[in-house]
């Protein structure tokens, strides 16, 4: 992906991130930075893993990835719709912090606008299990979302979102990402990042204007393989998922992290 430059970006209140306390990575800086100008980013997992610390710094990925092999049926679908398993949790972290804690486990909701599908209804899900949640992979992936997120409203308290998202592909039917099409999810920001991929083709993430205009592409296809979308601004969607060999398991495995601006917190 093109990074930009550098240079410090200006805010709305004609400060600059770095005047604002932002990470002084230079690679985050820059990733604020096509954020800003483009209100995407396609992150391959070469340049986003190091965002989450150095080598030893999660111990449970393995056990964070297998943790996608104990998701339940998404039966909040409409019929024919049987190929997306999940688990959701709720957290919340105030302006300019990068600890979070857990919120009391709520229903997922979305309103028509923004999912035509099932939105207007409350979802319940299976909660993301404690021990993944406080594990260290988990942990390291949400604030790194607040760290490049949080520096762009560093005046915002967050309401945090978290879905673990398994979409089957079977021998009669492929798997929808993205069953409500193109969209917007009626947040702040988001993250996707690819845990696995198994015996998978197509499933390419496409981001769009208001317009519908096509502003980019990418297939996750490698393990922390990212897109970091600015919801506000763009829309975005993911091609069906489709099995190579049809006589085995095929999967794709994301964690969702979503920011809302919590009501009440300075714009």
């Amino acid at each position: 992906m093109h990074f930009a430059s550098e240079a410090a970006m200006p805010r709305r209140d004609g400060t600059t991130l770095r005047d604002a306390g932002a990470s002084d990575r230079p690679e985050e800086a820059r990733l604020r930075e096509v954020i800003a100008r483009d209100g995407f980013a396609l992150v391959p997992a070469a340049a986003m893993r190091p965002l989450l610390g150095p080598p030893d710094a999660l111990p449970d990925w393995e056990d964070f990835r297998a943790s996608w092999d104990d998701l339940a049926l998404d039966t909040h679908l409409p019929d024919g719709h049987r190929y997306r398993r999940r688990r959701h949790a709720t957290f919340s972290a105030r302006a300019g912090e990068r600890e979070f804690r857990r919120e009391p486990h709520r229903a997922h909701y979305q309103s028509l606008d923004y999912n035509p599908l099932v939105g207007g209804i409350e979802r319940w899900f299976e909660p993301i299990l404690p021990r993944i949640s406080e594990g260290a992979t988990f942990r390291r992936i949400v604030e790194c979302c607040l760290r490049l997120f949080g520096a762009l409203r560093p005046d915002a308290d967050w309401h945090i979102e978290c879905h673990q998202f398994r979409i089957e592909a079977r021998r009669d039917a492929a798997g929808e990402p993205t069953p409500e099409g193109v969209h917007r999810d009626g947040v702040d920001y988001v993250l996707v990042l690819l845990v696995d991929r198994v015996n998978i083709e197509s499933g390419t993430t496409t981001v769009h204007g208001p317009d519908g205009r096509m502003l980019g592409s990418f297939t996750l296809a490698a393990s922390f393989d990212s897109a970091l979308v600015d919801d506000a601004r763009v829309r975005h969607g993911v091609t069906a998922v489709r099995a190579i060999d049809p006589s085995r398991a095929a999967y794709r495995d994301v964690l969702v992290v979503t920011l809302r601006r919590i009501a009440g917190a300075p714009i």
